[in-house]
């Protein structure tokens, strides 16, 4: 296999990290090769923080992309806000966050912010197949 992409969220308002996580098991389980369960966890938890992430900062509105290449998986959300996500000290008492963007970029290869040609942007993340 060389690359296999495909949208699998389509732009919804409205739309819930679940509902990412399960189009993104959708996807996964229809790679051959299979990914490890490692990488799948790995993946979905990746989809899961940067989907609540537009959904908490964006406006709620975003698309999921995911490409299947041979040593990686990325993920990649587009939203309508041009703020970067941004690190910042995890809140271990009120339970206002902070952990999501460092995790990502821990479990990934290589993390991206891009401009979208809208005034948005495109978060993406590469992980270890």
């Amino acid at each position: 296999m060389d690359t296999a992409s495909v949208c699998v969220a389509p732009a919804r308002s409205g739309g819930s990290a679940a509902d990412a996580r399960r189009d993104a098991r959708a996807f996964l389980d229809g790679l051959l090769p299979p990914v490890t369960s490692e990488a799948a966890g790995a993946v979905l938890l990746v989809v899961s923080e940067l989907v609540t992430n537009a959904l908490r900062h964006a406006g709620g509105t975003w698309t999921l992309e995911l490409t299947a290449h041979p040593d990686g998986i990325e993920v990649a959300v587009h939203d309508p806000s041009p703020q970067a996500p941004r690190l910042r000290t995890p809140d271990l008492k009120g339970g206002t966050g902070g952990f999501g963007w460092p995790l990502v970029n821990r479990l990934a290869r290589t993390t991206a912010v891009t401009p979208g040609p809208s005034g948005g942007k495109r978060v993406s993340a590469l992980l270890p197949r």
